[in-house]
């Protein structure tokens, strides 16, 4: 009954099987199912087809539930995929990778597991890698450790066998942050498998993506896990897509070379970059445009600092990068070096990234940089060259040569050593050797540099012509190194031979070998028709004659020949043009005569011989001779040409060797002009090398001379400032002699004005305060007032004495206001009529007057006295009073004003006087 049940599943389709509710009958269905996968022809078959086009029956098969009919699905599954192809691949690959890993690899029978790991790799063989690991890394997010840890193995053994090219790391080294801060130590051991894996791959460069997030005990950790395989040899892809396959039996079958990967877009074992390449926008600062247009360094450089430590990366994808490299190159320029130095870093961080995407930002960038090699700090030389050295690393030399062999003749000798220099470096990290017309061109450069003044650049272009011998050869370079002397040829020796470099010149000869198969076509060719091609014919039929020619040739005929050398006249008589060597003719002179003759043979031997051997040194008669000579002679022919090639050669001599005479005289003449040329070749380069050292000296001269003006210029343009400032000093000091001599003369005049005699001061006392005894009719007075240079001034003058006089003592306060009038009295143009009516009042002091009548007149010259010393403390008061600057101006002013107030009082006593005695 139970035989007959099982017969009975065994009639259900295999779909049924698959699905039914008996472990058992799916365990068959499974073994069943493998069987005819693995016996099916192609994956066009029905039992295939109808797997492929319904995939949910797999996502039941992979997580069967029974222990035993679940490894049984797998092992389906795997000759499923292997029948299937691409197409089922495809199809099922959704709904089958995620259950693999859940239930295949965290099984506990090793056996399921092992199937469970091939089903995976076998989703990654038949298509690509990168939809396999989008299914792959939501499952590192799993609750279940073990499915994490799964998930992780999976990951290592994929890039153990496919490699970090056919499988972008990118993804899976971005999630291993997180792999590690998980709390299940398993999974943390299998996420140091696979950095360990990858690092195999990668080395550092992966490390940009990644190590920064680790705490330092794990980086610790895994810099002790990467020393294990640090030395080991770079990996190699162990299996290979179906694409890749095809094409290694494409390869195979076009007999192309038997090496592992052949084509571009297989892997390769060492680490490209741009695998890793990485967005540096995100990390570049947004406010990088105005933190490097800022006016302060300290702001330019951090903002270069900032973009540093953004592109400091292994690789960066491509992108607009001008709004960054434009400021990077405005840098250059920059006034502090700090900034340049940068600057610098940053631009070989970004030609080290962008590799060949930055060739495009070359020119902006070359020749800024190539212009601040004139800095003279190391440090900075050092930054610029780096980056120079990565950005003709990231395009080629021959696209920065003819811009860089223009710095090696720059007027500044920095930037000409510099430029040689990065030449050198250039040629001996370039890994295609240059070209002949570049090979001349740096040539050229670096000879011109061995003539230079400076011995740091001589060197220099020593060891550019050292590095290049040793690339190109001594084949090519000699030719450049006519005309130096031996010294600087064992200087460019030396540095050949302990030149470090990276490529060989390998002329290409690959035309010669295909030229000799022509030869041996053209020698088929002339034996077929012997018409169509005579002059062949002696060539391919000479050969065989050499061998034959011994024994058939009598010794005779050479003897015979050269009685026959005169005869180089017979050819004019028309006899037998196909008979014209000479030589040969010796048996008979007549053509007709062989074939009569009684011994035919030995005749026609010698006429049928020469006629193939013989036209060779003639070459016009040699079409003619051949034809008529062979087409009268067919038969005889074949049979003649063996035996005629041994007497052949003797007359080539003849013409031989006027020939080689004529050869030997060209030879010599051209040995001659080879050898002229060659020495006026090394008197050009003399010459030139001479010129060169002369225009150095001529510049140096130039140089010196225009120092030597300019320091004149400056000399002449100090004394011309010496001299104005001499003339303004002089100037001033005149004027201030001036000034103190008239200083001088006014102090003088004051102290005479300051001390007047005794009887003056008497005699106009008693002017002023006559006796009253004597003589008061108003004519007497009147009489008495001196004349005034105004005649009316003087009356009024009078007059005003008069009244005044006559006044009532009341108005004797006036004299006691004197002082404060002549103080006010400040105008030196006043006439001096006026202080004196104000001054002296007959009224004001007529008390005194009469007090002192009866006395001898000193009190008169007691009062003269002490009013001139009054009014002279009075002007110095006011000198005092006035201070500094204008004030004491304003002083001197007034002390004068004084002074002839004083002598107009005196003059006017003085003639007071004089009247008085003589009335």
């Amino acid at each position: 009954m139970a035989e007959q049940q099982e017969d009975d599943f065994k009639s259900l389709p295999l779909p049924e099987r698959f699905a039914h509710k008996n472990w058992k009958v799916r365990k068959e269905a499974y073994e069943d199912a493998a069987k005819e996968f693995d016996n099916a022809q192609t994956e066009q078959d029905s039992v295939v087809r109808q797997f492929v086009n319904d995939s949910s029956l797999w996502k039941a098969a992979v997580t069967d539930s029974n222990v035993a009919a679940h490894q049984d699905a797998l092992i389906c599954l795997c000759s499923f995929l292997n029948i299937a192809g691409t197409q089922g691949c495809t199809r099922t690959r959704g709904v089958a990778i995620a259950p693999l890993v859940e239930k295949g690899l965290t099984s506990t029978k090793p056996a399921a597991k092992a199937k469970a790991l091939e089903a995976i790799l076998l989703y990654v063989e038949l298509d690509k890698a990168d939809p396999v690991v989008e299914e792959l890394l939501p499952l590192l997010s799993h609750k279940l450790a073990k499915v994490v840890a799964a998930t992780l193995s999976c990951f290592t053994s994929i890039f153990h066998d496919f490699g970090t090219k056919t499988v972008d790391p990118k993804p899976v080294l971005k999630a291993l942050v997180k792999v590690y801060g998980h709390a299940d130590k398993n999974v943390r051991a299998e996420g140091q498998k696979l950095t360990v894996e990858l690092y195999r791959w990668l080395r550092d460069g992966m490390k940009p993506l990644f190590w920064n997030d680790l705490k330092e005990i794990q980086q610790k950790d895994l810099e002790a896990l990467f020393e294990s395989v640090k030395n080991e040899p770079a990996p190699k892809q162990e299996r290979l897509l179906r694409s890749q396959q095809a094409k290694a039996e494409r390869q195979v079958a076009q007999a192309a070379p038997t090496e592992e990967y052949a084509d571009d877009d297989e892997p390769e074992g060492a680490f490209e970059p741009e695998l890793l390449a990485i967005n540096v926008f995100e990390k570049i600062p947004k406010d990088f445009q105005e933190r490097i247009s800022s006016t302060k360094w300290k702001d330019r450089k951090e903002a270069c600092d900032d973009l540093f430590a953004a592109v400091n990366v292994p690789a960066i994808e491509a992108g607009s990068f001008d709004d960054i490299v434009r400021p990077l190159a405005k840098c250059m320029k920059d006034a502090n070096i700090a900034v340049v130095t940068i600057a610098a870093n940053c631009i070989e961080a970004l030609a080290k990234g962008l590799r060949k995407d930055f060739a495009k930002y070359r020119s902006t960038v070359f020749e800024p940089m190539m212009e601040r090699l004139k800095e003279r700090k190391a440090s900075v030389i050092e930054a610029i060259a780096a980056g120079l050295d990565a950005v003709i690393g990231a395009t080629s030399l021959s696209d920065n040569l003819e811009t860089l062999l223009g710095y090696t003749t720059n007027k500044n000798p920095q930037i000409k050593l510099e430029a040689t220099r990065l030449v050198t470096r250039c040629l001996k990290s370039t890994k295609t050797a240059p070209s002949i017309p570049d090979t001349k061109l740096i040539s050229d450069a670096a000879l011109k540099s061995l003539t230079d003044a400076q011995e740091t650049l001589r060197t220099a272009g020593a060891e550019v012509l050292g590095v290049l011998l040793k690339i190109m050869g001594d084949r090519i370079m000699n030719t450049h190194f006519e005309g130096l002397d031996d010294i600087r040829k064992a200087k460019i020796k030396e540095f050949s031979d302990s030149a470090e470099v990276n490529s060989k010149y390998r002329p290409k000869a690959a035309p010669a070998p295909k030229a000799a198969p022509a030869p041996v076509a053209k020698k088929h060719i002339g034996k077929k028709p012997s018409t169509a091609a005579p002059r062949k014919a002696p060539a391919a039929a000479a050969p065989p004659p050499r061998e034959e020619s011994p024994p058939p040739t009598p010794q005779p005929k050479p003897v015979a020949r050269p009685g026959g050398v005169p005869r180089p006249g017979a050819p004019g008589t028309g006899i037998g043009r196909g008979i014209r060597p000479p030589g040969l003719a010796a048996p008979g002179k007549k053509l007709p005569a062989p074939s009569a003759t009684s011994n035919p043979g030995s005749p026609r031997r010698p006429a049928r011989l020469p006629s193939p051997t013989e036209d060779e040194p003639p070459p016009p008669p040699k079409p003619l001779g051949l034809g008529r000579g062979l087409t009268g002679r067919a038969l005889s022919k074949p049979v003649a040409a063996p035996v005629d090639v041994a007497p052949a050669p003797p007359p080539a001599p003849a013409f031989d060797a006027a020939k080689e005479a004529e050869l030997e005289d060209l030879r010599i003449e051209v040995e001659r002009l080879r050898t002229s040329n060659e020495q006026l070749r090394s008197d050009q380069i003399k010459l030139s090398s001479q010129i060169n050292e002369l225009q150095n000296q001529n510049a140096q001269l130039i140089e010196d001379h225009t120092r030597d003006v300019l320091s004149i210029k400056a000399k002449e343009t100090q004394l011309v400032r010496a001299r104005s400032e001499a003339e303004s000093a002089e100037q001033t000091s005149s004027q201030l002699q001036r000034e103190v001599e008239r200083l001088k003369r006014e102090l003088g005049r004051i102290g005479r004005a300051n001390s007047p005699r005794p009887e003056s001061f008497a005699a106009s006392a008693n002017d002023i305060f006559p006796d009253p005894n004597g003589p008061t009719n108003r004519s007497q007075q009147r009489n008495s007032v001196p004349a005034s240079p105004n005649g009316r001034e003087g009356k009024e003058n009078m007059d005003a004495f008069e009244s005044k006089r006559l006044s009532p003592p009341s108005s004797r306060p006036v004299s006691v206001a004197i002082p404060s009038m002549a103080r006010k009295n400040s105008n030196p143009m006043r006439s001096p009529a006026r202080p004196m009516s104000m001054m002296y009042r007959p009224q004001a002091r007529a008390p005194f007057a009469d007090g002192m009548r009866d006395g001898d007149g000193a009190g008169n010259t007691l009062d003269g006295d002490a009013r001139s010393s009054g009014a002279s403390s009075q002007a110095s008061n006011n000198a005092q009073t006035n201070g500094g600057g204008e004030q004491g101006v304003e002083s001197w002013k007034r002390a004068a004003e004084v002074t002839q107030n004083l002598k107009a009082r005196i003059e006017l006593m003085k003639a007071r006087q004089g009247h008085l005695q003589r009335g």
